[in-house]
């Protein structure tokens, strides 16, 4: 087996990369049979969108502040570990944005497509699903789609539902939602085409993000999951990432 060493900028990620590269007999990304990331869950978002192509397994070790995605950092039996990791397959979404200057930009997202409003006043969004309006005006800060892998990240700290890593399911949470007041949400098919669009883009501007990548001035929005694009992260036994998202559930 052969790995690739990549990590984050901090010391502590750095110094732990380069012993584990002289350990290892690191190569190159495009050269490994494993990427092995080392920091948090930013730099593991950063790692799968840059490697995507690839075709790679990712293995992150956790030398960051947040760590969902990662497991536990230890400087030892780094191959052997890797032999008995529990495999996680995740396809992200794409979002497909037009901006009010009618510029079209696509991105992808592991943990989710949020929309958010630009300015202090709220944002007005129109929801479709599957091209069907569903709800004429949403009033509110914004309101986010996130996959099972994503849905503890963002999501649930805008009090969206934890989604089972296999349940073939997407979650559409609002984020300080004023009307509907009571509406909170909604848990959707995998394939559903969910579409947003601005009512009031010139006094109320928003803009769309996927994971770290943001637009600005949005008109509209599509997003969908894309089954073209997957990565496959893995994990060992104890720390198995359906077995976290399980355990979240129950976390006080």
């Amino acid at each position: 087996m052969q790995i690739a060493i990549v990590a984050s900028e901090t010391d502590a990620a750095q110094t732990a990369a380069k012993a584990l590269a002289e350990r290892y007999d690191a190569v190159a990304p495009r050269e490994a049979d494993v990427i092995v990331a080392l920091g948090g869950d930013g730099f593991m978002l950063r790692t799968l969108h840059q490697y995507l192509d690839l075709g790679k397994s990712f293995y992150g070790l956790k030398l960051g502040r947040v760590g969902f995605l990662m497991n536990q950092f230890r400087d030892n039996d780094l191959l052997a570990r890797i032999k008995r990791t529990h495999p996680a397959t995740l396809h992200p979404l794409e979002m497909r944005v037009t901006t009010s200057n009618g510029e079209e930009t696509q991105a992808l997202a592991f943990n989710e497509v949020a929309l958010l409003r630009q300015t202090n006043q709220a944002a007005h969004v129109q929801v479709t699903l599957n091209s069907e309006v569903k709800l004429e005006e949403l009033v509110c800060d914004g309101i986010l789609v996130s996959t099972p892998a994503g849905s503890t990240a963002y999501n649930l700290s805008a009090h969206g539902p934890i989604l089972p890593l296999d349940a073939n399911v997407l979650a559409l949470t609002p984020i300080s939602p004023f009307r509907p007041r009571r509406w909170r949400g909604a848990i959707l098919p995998h394939t559903t085409r969910v579409g947003f669009h601005a009512l009031d883009p010139r006094k109320r501007p928003i803009s769309a993000t996927a994971d770290f990548r943001e637009v600005r001035d949005v008109l509209k929005v599509e997003v969908s999951q894309s089954r073209e694009h997957a990565v496959r992260l893995l994990f060992d036994p104890e720390h198995n990432l359906e077995e976290r998202i399980l355990d979240e559930q129950f976390t006080p």
